[in-house]
This record gives C-alpha cells, sequence and structure tokens, in this order.
C-alpha cells in the first residue's frame, strides 16, 4: 500500500509539473487565484452543460472541469449579492441543460440582486423557451444581431421501446398498481394509453402555467400577453426588441463598452467569480508543490466549529448498494448503502443541528427506498429533518420523502408517482434468432418465476401481483401517515401512479411549501434555533487524492453487475445508440433511460418509478 501511495504521489507530480498542458493549467488556475479584487467587479457567471445536483470536487483534468452544482451556484450568487465591491452581475445560461426546477430556482434567486440595488445582464446569441424564461430574471437582456429568441412553448414526447425490444426477440412481461402507473407503457406498448395521455396533458400544461408565469414576473407583461407572444415566436433580436421580449441587440464587444460606460472604465470582469479553488498550486518550487500533494494525499478531516445543517442527496435512480467512487466523481444514482450511513452520521453528529434530504430521483428499488425512509425516520426523531425536491421527486423519490417534517418543492417539479410495478424481460426469442437454444430444469413449482426463458404463469402471475400489491399498500401507508391531517382528497385519488407538478402536489397536500434549496436551508436552521451556522455535505464529495489514496469504506459492497443480462450490452443496441446521441441527443438521452429502467426492473424485480421520460423542447 505505501509503494501504491508513493508511486500515486511521483503520478501526480509528473502531471501536475511536466505535461505541458498541466503547465497551461498550472498557470490558468495562478491567474484565477492570485491578486485581489479591485473596487469595482462585475461578478461573470457562466453554466455550460449539466447542472449538477451533487456537488463535485475534482481539478479540471484533461482540459475538462466539473459539472457545476446548483448549491454551489447559489451560494456563489449569495456571496455576489453581499459583495460591496461587486456593482452589476452578467450571467450567460445559453448552452446550459437546466431541469424545470432548477431554472425556477436560479429565477428566483436572480431577482433577489433587486433587493441589494444590482443589475443583472444576460446577453446572448440565442434564447430557447427555457432558457429566455430564466433570463427574464435579469434586469436587461441582450442578443446579438440577427440572433433569434425562440420563444415557442413547450413540445413534449415520450419514447416506446415495445418495437425494439421486439427486433431483439425479447417479451416484456410486467405488473404494475395503479392506472397511472405507467412506466410499464414504455416497454409493454408502442404508444400511450388514455391514462397517460390525461396524465402527461395536466403535467405540460402546469409546467407551461409555470414558465409564463416567470416570464410575465419578470418582464412586467400579463399572463394573457405572454401568452399571445409565444403563439407568435419564434423571433429575430430585431422582432424581440419591437415585441418588448429583449432590451437591446448589440454585439458582445458593444455590450461590454457599454458595461465599462456606465460603470467606470476601470471594472473588473470576475470570469470565475465566488469559485473557490482547493487545487491552488505552490509556485516556483517544486518542493513545495511536492509538500503540498502529500498533504492533499492524507487530508486532515475538516472539523466545523459552528453547528451545521447537513445536506444529504439523493440523486439520480434509487438502487441497492454503495456508491463506487471514479476519477469522475461518484457511481451515478442513489445508492441505499452510502444514503443510510450519511443519514445515520448525521443522526449521531451533535454538530448536526437540522438535515435537508435534497431529492432529484426518479425512483427505482422499492427496497432501497424502504433503507432510506428507514434511515430517515431516525434523523427526524433526533433533529428537524426537511425535504427538498430538486426537478423530480417522484415514485421512491417520493417514498424517500414521508419523514420528513417540511417538504420544500419548486412549482415545477415533477412529483408523487404514488404506486409500484414489476415483471421481467423474456429474452428467449433473442436466443433463438443467435441459432442458441436453452433446455430448462425445474425442481419446485416457483422455481423458474424470474427466470428470463418464459412468460409468468398464472401461479407466478398471482405471486407477483400479491407481492406488488402489498409493497403498494405499504407505499400508501407510509404517506397517508406522514400526510396525516394535510392531504385534500383520498389517497387512492391521489394514487394510482398519479404525477403531479410541485404547485398541483401543494394543492393535494403531497408537500408543504413551495421554494427551493435556499427555502429549505434556511427553514431547517430556524427549525434547529441556530442563526450562525455552516452547510456542510454529508458525505462529503470524494477529491482526486482520496482516489489516489485508495480510501474505501470497509462496509462498501461491491455493484458488480457481471452475468446479468444488459439490453445496453446487446449488438443491435451498440450499434444504434452511438448514432442517435449524435443525430438526436434529446431522444437519445430519453430512450437511454428507458432502456435502463428495463435493467432495473430486471435486477431488482419490484420497483417504484416515474412513468417515462418526457423530453420538452
Amino acid at each position: 500500500m505505501r509503494r501504491v501511495r508513493i508511486l500515486a504521489v511521483v503520478t501526480l507530480a509528473a502531471l501536475f509539473v511536466r505535461s505541458p498542458i498541466a503547465n497551461a493549467q498550472l498557470d490558468a488556475l495562478r491567474k484565477m487565484t492570485g491578486g485581489s479584487e479591485p473596487a469595482k467587479t462585475i461578478a461573470y457567471f457562466k453554466v455550460k452543460g449539466r447542472l449538477a445536483e451533487t456537488p463535485v470536487v475534482m481539478p479540471p483534468l484533461f482540459g475538462e472541469k466539473p459539472p457545476t452544482s446548483l448549491k454551489g451556484l447559489l451560494e456563489r450568487f449569495k456571496e455576489a449579492r453581499l459583495d460591496d465591491n461587486v456593482v452589476a452581475v452578467v450571467v450567460d445560461f445559453q448552452q446550459a441543460a437546466l431541469g424545470m426546477a432548477q431554472l425556477a430556482e436560479i429565477h428566483d434567486s436572480l431577482r433577489q440582486f433587486e433587493a441589494v440595488d444590482k443589475e443583472v445582464y444576460l446577453h446572448a446569441d440565442a434564447l430557447t423557451t427555457g432558457t429566455y424564461a430564466l433570463a427574464t430574471a435579469a434586469s436587461h437582456i441582450s442578443v446579438v444581431p440577427t440572433g433569434m429568441v425562440w420563444l415557442t412553448g413547450f413540445y413534449g414526447e415520450s419514447p416506446y421501446v415495445r418495437g425494439l425490444l421486439d427486433k431483439l426477440g425479447c417479451v416484456p412481461d410486467f405488473e404494475r398498481c395503479g392506472d397511472y402507473k405507467t412506466a410499464t407503457e414504455t416497454i409493454m406498448r408502442t404508444g400511450p394509453s388514455k391514462e397517460s395521455e390525461e396524465m402527461t396533458g395536466w403535467l405540460l400544461d402546469d409546467l407551461y402555467h409555470n414558465t409564463v408565469g416567470l416570464i410575465a414576473q419578470g418582464r412586467g407583461m400579463t399572463p394573457e400577453k405572454v401568452k399571445k407572444l409565444i403563439d407568435g415566436g419564434p423571433y429575430t433580436a430585431e422582432e424581440a426588441l419591437a415585441a418588448g421580449l429583449i432590451d437591446s441587440v448589440q454585439h458582445t464587444e458593444d455590450f461590454v463598452a457599454n458595461l465599462k460606460a456606465k460603470y467606470g472604465k476601470t471594472v473588473r470582469f470576475a470570469s470565475h467569480y465566488g469559485e473557490k479553488d482547493p487545487f491552488k498550486i505552490p509556485e516556483d518550487n517544486f518542493f513545495a508543490m511536492f509538500d503540498f500533494i502529500m498533504k492533499m494525499m492524507n487530508p486532515e478531516p475538516r472539523v466545523y466549529t459552528k453547528p451545521s445543517v447537513a445536506i444529504i442527496y439523493v440523486d439520480g435512480t434509487i438502487q441497492t448498494g454503495s456508491a463506487e467512487r471514479s476519477p469522475f466523481g461518484a457511481s451515478s444514482g442513489a445508492f441505499s448503502t452510502t444514503i443510510r450511513k450519511a443519514l445515520d452520521k448525521a443522526a449521531d453528529d451533535d454538530s448536526v443541528k437540522a438535515v435537508v434530504l435534497r431529492v432529484d430521483s426518479p425512483g427505482g428499488s422499492a427496497l432501497a427506498s424502504e433503507i432510506i425512509l428507514n434511515a430517515a425516520k431516525r434523523v427526524e426523531a433526533k433533529k428537524p429533518l426537511i425535504v427538498s425536491m430538486g426537478n423530480v421527486a417522484g415514485s421512491g423519490g417520493y417514498y424517500v420523502t414521508c419523514a420528513a417534517d417540511m417538504i420544500f418543492a419548486s412549482p415545477s417539479t415533477i412529483t408523487a408517482s404514488i404506486g409500484v410495478l414489476g415483471g421481467k424481460i423474456v429474452t428467449t426469442g433473442m436466443w433463438e434468432k443467435l441459432g442458441i437454444n436453452w433446455q430448462p430444469h425445474q425442481r419446485g413449482d416457483m422455481a423458474g418465476m424470474l427466470s428470463s426463458a418464459s412468460k409468468f404463469t398464472p401461479q407466478e402471475r398471482a405471486k407477483m401481483r400479491h407481492y406488488l400489491d402489498s409493497t403498494y399498500r405499504i407505499f400508501k401507508g407510509h404517506v397517508e401517515s406522514s400526510r396525516e391531517g394535510k392531504l385534500t382528497k383520498p389517497i387512492d385519488q391521489i394514487a394510482g401512479g398519479r404525477v403531479y407538478t410541485g404547485r398541483q402536489a401543494l394543492e393535494l397536500g403531497l408537500v408543504d411549501k413551495l421554494g427551493g434549496l435556499e427555502d429549505s436551508i434556511k427553514y431547517a436552521a430556524d427549525q434547529a434555533g441556530i442563526g450562525d451556522y455552516d452547510v456542510r455535505v454529508i458525505p462529503e464529495p470524494p477529491t482526486i487524492f482520496d482516489l489516489f489514496a485508495q480510501r474505501s469504506d470497509k462496509d462498501t459492497i461491491s455493484m458488480a453487475t457481471g452475468g446479468t443480462f444488459s439490453l445496453l450490452n446487446q449488438p443491435l443496441v451498440r450499434t444504434v445508440l452511438p448514432m442517435l446521441a449524435k443525430t438526436d441527443p434529446l431522444r437519445f438521452e430519453a430512450v437511454l433511460h428507458a432502456l435502463q429502467r428495463i435493467e432495473l426492473i430486471h435486477n431488482e424485480g419490484v420497483v417504484m418509478m416515474m412513468p417515462e421520460d418526457l423530453v420538452i423542447r
């Protein structure tokens, strides 16, 4: 182990010192971290690509920075609001991939600059309906000449993969609890049922309503006028200016020059404002750098001297087992063992006075959801437990919230989906197409229940239905118990797999307040009676030095999947998916999620998942 660590240190030293690319990165890092801010600063914020929920602490290796986290971005906005040196803010979100709830949270945070008399500027080449809705939080919206404002509304579509399964020779055999629990439809059918169409309709109606509301609020228009403008879109930059959708049409050079003319020629644009750099490199001294790396390889645990509010993330598909570390962050998904340990740690740590469970998950394993909920109850028995819902908190993602004292959701959060489904994929036809035959041997009437060789027998199907019904009753029982006196309708009129926006869920009593992550943290602190406090993430995001040091949890469960059936590894799928990823990335991601859902159901048996992946353009 010691030799491995020494080798890792030497490797890191070479990486940071001898590589021309690394040297360039060092120069960039030094420029970012050196010097002090001038008296007047314009804080510049840019988000490119996905906005992560769970923070990632990794250096910009190989020219790629880890994704910006929502928590980190909101904290930087707050820092800019309180910084007397910051006179204005410029934001660029035109290449960001934001969920509807994230968009609403950022919009609210940017609007708060009005209270401190700091203007927010947005300059873009083009804007979509979503990015324009976010842009309306700015004091001034500018678009380049001949640019476009694609304010056209929402177009939603969902993938149905039954035809693909037929081509592969696979037969889906699934059962569900709830007519609106339509997650199996994307696998079993080539199109939606009446219930699915109805539910998609009310979701899109409310998401559209919320987006119209953001634009109306930001531009001082009536909702009726906004709807009329949407129906008349898209607009060139010049047309958008004439319609009152934006405030100016100018090239970037003119945009910058105008800001300097307004705030003074000495004003500085802080392009990385508020970014904390844990990888500041000692300059001009190799041995100092070597000592720096040695300390990073053996970091001392951070000591929290003030009371704290802990944030624990349920981020991604809920699965059993533990997250595994990689050079680019933790395993994708919300793993029950990892989250259970984090909740137990927060419950037992006296410095943690309250916990915010941040949920951005479409659900997943019923067993894993129960494990997380049970651990959440142990927290709630000792200290305030507040839930903050992100873009999605449905099915298993709602199940885990049932221990909370208070649930916050964005108006555009997708939540509920109280229902259960389970089944298997029959793969005999696929093997036959490959010329491979299987000869079954069975001892015991129920031995082949989970076999992929054939569909359920009537006896097996009855057992599966019994298991699903039992899990469904437990799910509804958790909801009724946790929301006692709050539900505005009987549980069977709310459950059945029905999905709602956060605003609709508030009306039904499924959530308590509309608000984002910052609102949840403040409420948790108030409930704990603390005014001066730290905000910490449990477990702390691993750094690259943790990985090289090979730190691991002795209770970690391996998530190796060798030997399990994977649709993603089938030759036809492996051939087609890369082509789809390049030609139609939004649809590709939805199809990929559908196939991953099949694998999860195949491996877990009974799951609590959202009905479908709705692509909104």
